[in-house]
């Protein structure tokens, strides 16, 4: 009973099993009910309150009214009640079974008899024409089907099994769906990088399919942070120890250029090169190492993104200058973040860089900002190159570490397929996110998505935030 297919099955079989017997229960009450009214005399009156009404109804309305009110009246009442005229035929033109018309028969061989048991309704309907019509009840047509067709007989019955029903499934759907909406929130957070999430705790102790699949899910999140955290660690250490021998590296290369006397100078020069590129990969992966591990999400102060869009290209002019470049800012406007001013004032710098690097000569990089479409209060910072673009399969995996697209071009560059990277975990880590697309015409277009601070109410939540990290 513990299987999540025995719960299905039961649930719904018995769901089933309940609504029919409510509609049983219900038909059969109401058959009984009738045969009691029958036993008890009360028929009689209620065929005598339909007599006066057909009466009425024809002396208002003639032969149509009477036609219309039979037509109701064999619509809402269980018992098929007939109107035949003298020639046997039915006013709806439905067909006579032959008991009704023997008892019709009788009724007009001894009138008399009829009427001094005082049977109203055993008297015709006379019409201003003078043609006469004789209300004959069939009370041995009364069936299931014909009750169930009757909506003001059957309608309270079915409405209490259907919400009965209705209920039921409404439970179990819920004990379905809301284990499945914890893995779909856990796997959302997962793969914003939030390793610790799990999902064991808010199952209740289930011990169904769900339970354990919830219980293997924990296990995977589990052994993806142990892998992942060894991998930062391994990462962070690699970066720190090798910090040690470049140092002693650039001693004794400082040591080789003065005893040689300047008869190496070139080589010294390439090495005091390579030295300086090795020392920046290790800072740029200990960057990486510490925002993995969310360490440069605190301190976060409120940021005016045109101001620091102002600031990065007043600095990076000169590195463009020197690329045969330009940097042009466009449609910028007022809008605040809750971030760390120096996160993220790199993590556009590095998108800049990039594009710098990759961008024809006399060309501008233009950076803009714009609204987010598909959030109320973002922003978005867009940093566009006409280069060469990339290719459209390649657009997902840029922001992954050391992913370059052409190796020569980045060897001749000096890029390590780091900066990408390093500004898309910083992005995630201020609640955003960072996506690459080419643009119609040439270059490759980079959207950095922020969320904004439109109010002081938005402020004190980031204040709140912060506090609790």
């Amino acid at each position: 009973m513990d299987r999540l297919f025995w719960k299905i099955f039961l649930s719904f079989w018995f769901t089933l099993i309940i609504f029919t017997a409510l509609l049983l229960f219900a038909a059969s009450t109401y058959l009984e009910h009738n045969r009691v009214q029958q036993d008890a005399g009360n028929m009689r009156e209620r065929l005598s309150g339909y007599f006066d009404q057909g009466r009425t109804a024809a002396r208002e309305k003639g032969v149509e009214g009477l036609k219309e009110w039979l037509d109701y009246l064999d619509r809402s009442e269980a018992i098929p009640i007939f109107l035949i005229d003298e020639t046997g035929r039915d006013l709806l033109d439905r067909e006579i079974p032959l008991d009704i018309a023997s008892r019709l028969e009788r009724r007009r061989q001894y009138p008399n008899r009829m009427n001094r048991r005082g049977y109203s309704h055993h008297q015709p309907i006379r019409l201003a024409d003078g043609s006469l019509y004789y209300m004959v009840p069939d009370f041995q047509s009364i069936t299931l089907r014909r009750i169930l067709q009757r909506p003001r007989v059957i309608a309270l019955p079915v409405a209490i099994a259907a919400l009965l029903s209705a209920l039921i499934c409404l439970l179990l759907s819920r004990y379905l769906t809301f284990p499945l909406e914890c893995l779909r929130y856990a796997a959302q957070h997962i793969a914003n990088g939030d390793l610790a999430q799990r999902v064991v705790p808010s199952m209740a102790g289930r011990r169904d399919e769900i339970g354990e699949l919830a219980s293997a899910f924990d296990k995977m999140t589990e052994r993806l942070e142990r892998v992942f955290g060894a991998q930062r660690q391994l990462l962070s250490d690699a970066s720190h120890e090798l910090r040690s021998p470049l140092a002693r590296l650039q001693a004794a290369l400082e040591l080789a250029r003065q005893r040689s006397g300047g008869q190496a100078e070139k080589e010294l020069n390439r090495m005091e090169t390579e030295i300086e590129r090795l020392n920046e990969l290790i800072g740029r992966l200990l960057e990486l190492s510490r925002l993995e591990a969310g360490v440069d999400s605190a301190h976060a102060e409120k940021v005016d993104i045109r101001e620091l869009l102002e600031e990065l290209v007043e600095d990076a002019q000169f590195e463009a200058s020197a690329m045969g470049c330009r940097i042009e800012l466009r449609d910028t406007f007022s809008a605040v973040v809750w971030a760390n001013p120096g996160l993220l004032h790199s993590a556009i710098e590095n998108v800049v860089r990039n594009a710098i690097k990759y961008t024809k000569p006399a060309t501008a990089v233009e950076i803009s900002m714009l609204t987010d479409p598909a959030c109320r209060d973002g922003i978005v910072v867009q940093v566009r190159d006409h280069g060469p673009g990339a290719p459209e399969n390649m657009l997902p995996h840029l922001f992954q570490p050391f992913v370059r697209l052409e190796e020569a071009r980045a060897r001749s560059t000096g890029g390590h397929g780091l900066g990408l990277a390093i500004a898309d975990r910083a992005v995630r880590l201020h609640g955003g996110k960072i996506v690459a697309r080419n643009e119609s015409d040439e270059g490759l277009s980079i959207q950095i998505h922020l969320p904004s601070m439109r109010s002081d109410e938005n402020l004190n939540q980031g204040n709140d935030s912060n506090g609790r990290e």
